[in-house]
């Protein structure tokens, strides 16, 4: 498993080593021993799968008082799939990464705790799955608004406004967000 930085240490790119022939293909795609060589230890505790449709957005979501971690890979379609940071004290505080995660390029992003989480569905559909280090706690979720100009974040969208969710359609920007202190 090869783990790529990104703009913001804190959160990695993995591609895994895909063995295939004409039957399919294996690949591992968790393996404590990476991330301990990271200096990243910790459990996962939960794994979560999502499903939608082209257009979908979903996001920003975060926990504050259980902040997550999430080990995202896409197991059909593709998705543009991003993570702002949220800590106050961070240098990289109210940046964001953003990478295409597809079936086809079979590539997992790591979202450390203390940053917020979305994604972006370009194709047909796409189905997501995620580990992550923290229980979820409905009454501890908190929504940043996706099309936030401070941001800036470069959404591929292909219309004009994605499909959302009332709670994200109702998100704060960050100037009003609750953040990690």
């Amino acid at each position: 498993m090869r783990i790529i930085t990104s703009s913001i240490p804190d959160v990695l790119l993995l591609k895994s080593t895909v063995h295939g022939d004409d039957r399919g293909y294996f690949m591992e795609t968790w393996r404590n021993s990476v991330f301990e060589e990271q200096g990243l230890e910790f459990n996962f505790v939960q794994d979560n799968q999502s499903k939608s449709s082209r257009g979908t957005l979903r996001g920003l979501h975060y926990q504050l008082e259980f902040p997550q971690g999430k080990l995202v890979r896409v197991v059909s379609g593709e998705v543009f799939d991003v993570v702002v940071d949220l800590r106050k004290d961070s240098p990289s505080f109210g940046k964001w990464v953003g990478a295409m995660l597809s079936a086809e390029n079979k590539k997992q992003l790591w979202v450390p705790p203390g940053f917020a989480h979305g994604f972006y569905v370009s194709s047909e559909s796409a189905e997501l799955l995620y580990k992550c280090t923290e229980y979820y706690h409905p009454e501890d979720e908190y929504s940043l608004l996706w099309s936030d100009e401070t941001l800036a974040i470069n959404w591929p969208l292909l219309d004009s406004t994605p499909l959302l969710s009332d709670k994200d359609r109702h998100a704060k920007p960050l100037t009003e967000a609750p953040v990690y202190q």
